[in-house]
């Protein structure tokens, strides 16, 4: 389009993109993903890869992606351990409880783990180990006046049989039991928006954020200045996004359109 003062203003000076289900679901790639990352460079539009996965360290988690071809270095992630992590020290918390799959306590290994006066429950995913065991010393350690970190509290997420139940269960049912409220460091988190914004160098209001999940990346990105975009793919669901009353600012078919995105320099 010819630049006008108008549309000037709608131009966003860089992109925050969700990983999990907006370039691959699983172990598979979804169609036009790489192109879509070489492109971006191409066009040298900042961007900074964002995500709440915590079933894999930043280490595994970027060991998948160039297994899968996408050419994404570690520097351009930002994980919700990541933030967990900047957290923690910014408060000078050294003690945790960590409910975080083995191959994840590698992000937190300058922590003293698993101590009897843990300062702080963080908890991650555990997928099938999850018991009433694991979930009462939780409460005990919150009991005891431990800060509950979330890493994020996402209702569900994509898995390659379908929708799964995500740990935001987990996190409200601490929460209750225990009679606290959970920091939640990875998306939602304005802080967690922030921080990507920061790594950019980018203020939120010139940035938007482009994700599968309508209530975490697109509302969540909204309430941090960002504006929101939605690929129908991923955890998308058309029936949910329409009664949910969030309203996108933009909507893609799927990641291999984020260039005919007008909000694009």
């Amino acid at each position: 389009r010819p630049m006008t003062k108008q549309n000037k203003q709608e131009i966003v000076q860089g992109l925050l993109l969700d990983l999990d289900g907006v370039f691959y679901i699983g172990d598979k790639l979804i169609d036009g993903a790489v192109d879509a990352v070489h492109m971006l460079r191409h066009r040298e539009i900042p961007h900074c890869f964002i995500t709440n996965t915590t079933t894999s360290s930043r280490s595994e988690l970027v060991s998948k992606l160039q297994r899968l071809g996408l050419p994404v270095q570690a520097e351009s992630i930002l994980s919700a351990p990541q933030a967990a992590r900047q957290y923690m020290m910014s408060r000078n918390i050294t003690s945790v409880h960590l409910l975080v799959r083995d191959n994840v306590r590698e992000d937190f290994s300058e922590f003293i783990t698993d101590s009897s006066e843990a300062e702080a429950v963080v908890l991650g995913d555990l997928g099938d180990q999850w018991n009433y065991e694991i979930l009462n010393t939780a409460f005990a350690h919150l009991m005891a006046g431990a800060e509950l970190i979330a890493l994020h509290r996402n209702r569900f997420w994509q898995s390659r049989h379908g929708l799964s139940l995500d740990i935001g269960a987990f996190v409200t049912g601490l929460e209750y039991a225990a009679d606290t409220r959970a920091v939640v460091v990875g998306k939602p988190s304005m802080a967690f928006f922030q921080q990507a914004a920061d790594k950019l160098g980018i203020p939120c209001s010139g940035l938007a954020i482009v994700g599968d999940d309508i209530e975490s990346d697109v509302e969540g990105g909204q309430k941090a200045g960002l504006r929101g975009i939605l690929v129908r793919t991923g955890k998308y669901r058309k029936e949910f996004s329409e009664k949910c009353g969030i309203r996108p600012d933009s909507e893609l078919e799927s990641i291999a359109d984020i260039m005919d995105l007008p909000l694009l320099p």
